[in-house]
């Protein structure tokens, strides 16, 4: 019989590095998920709130009558991460808004047509930054730049890694910690996307909302489009967000939004590899 103790789940996802990733990323997705709360407080939300969000978005569709209210939305976000959402979480959903940018921006340099599309730009490292950075901005971001960049059939990939061009890739700092923690910091990433989704269901208009929903659903073209780029199809594997042409709804959005964040820190840190082999930091 074996004499080594028995491995918690967690001490094997810290040391499996199977996948690329930010080790910051990772130390605090780790942490946000050893929240207690998570365990009892998770699964009442995801119930409750669900039913809600699914109310809230049928009466939306149904209503002739469209309203927006982006500026408070914003406003709202940034006083419940401030004061509700742990650190942890915090500094991964600043984080997201600039790995994501740096895909997009790599996409867009080095695809035929890119020197007509703009560079994403969108690198907030505080929350209040997040004011202008908004999270439709984000999402739109995603849906412009495919709509901008068009077709991919008459690309000239793949290209040898020496030669992609980095010019719109940023390093970026999270200008946040984790020392400063208020006490009513309770709320863990997964439990406070859902407490907020029906919210932001309600301050955008129903086609607003749909377009923010089914934005998830490009990471599969993105990591098709990236994979020919660098002789590499398999990167389509790691996505779990896939056809952007069969329209989702607000079933498990939840799990979708984080399986997107954790794709885009994946793909992130492979792509930040090869930057740094060939033209460093």
């Amino acid at each position: 019989m074996s004499e080594r103790s028995a491995a918690t789940l967690y001490e094997a996802l810290l040391a499996d590095d199977s996948h690329p990733i930010d080790p910051v990323a990772k130390k605090y997705w780790l942490q946000d998920l050893q929240n207690p709360l998570r365990l009892s407080l998770l699964p009442l939300m995801r119930i409750g709130c669900t039913l809600t969000l699914h109310t809230v978005y049928f009466l939306k569709r149904l209503i002739p009558i469209q309203f927006r209210a982006h500026r408070f939305l914003q406003w709202l976000i940034c006083f419940f991460m401030k004061y509700f959402v742990r650190p942890e979480a915090n500094i991964l959903i600043i984080r997201h808004f600039a790995v994501e940018s740096n895909i997009l921006n790599l996409l867009i340099r080095n695809s035929k047509g890119g020197e007509n599309v703009p560079l994403v730009d969108l690198y907030p490292s505080m929350i209040r930054d997040l004011m202008d950075a908004t999270f439709v901005d984000h999402d739109q971001g995603v849906l412009m730049t495919f709509r901008d960049l068009g077709s991919c059939r008459d690309e000239a990939w793949p290209m040898a890694e020496a030669s992609l061009d980095w010019s719109g890739w940023r390093d970026f700092e999270v200008q946040y910690d984790t020392f400063h923690k208020k006490w009513t910091q309770f709320l863990d990433f997964e439990t406070a996307h859902e407490l907020f989704k029906t919210t932001f269901c309600l301050l955008l208009t129903a086609r607003e909302y749909e377009a923010a929903i089914n934005s998830f659903q490009f990471d599969e073209s993105m990591a098709l489009r990236i994979g020919r780029m660098i002789d590499e199809p398999n990167l389509v594997e790691m996505t779990a967000n896939k056809f952007p042409l069969v329209l989702v709804s607000t079933r498990n959005l939840s799990r979708r939004f984080v399986l997107h964040g954790i794709f885009t820190e994946h793909l992130h840190a492979h792509l930040q590899e090869i930057r740094v082999r060939h033209h460093g930091r």
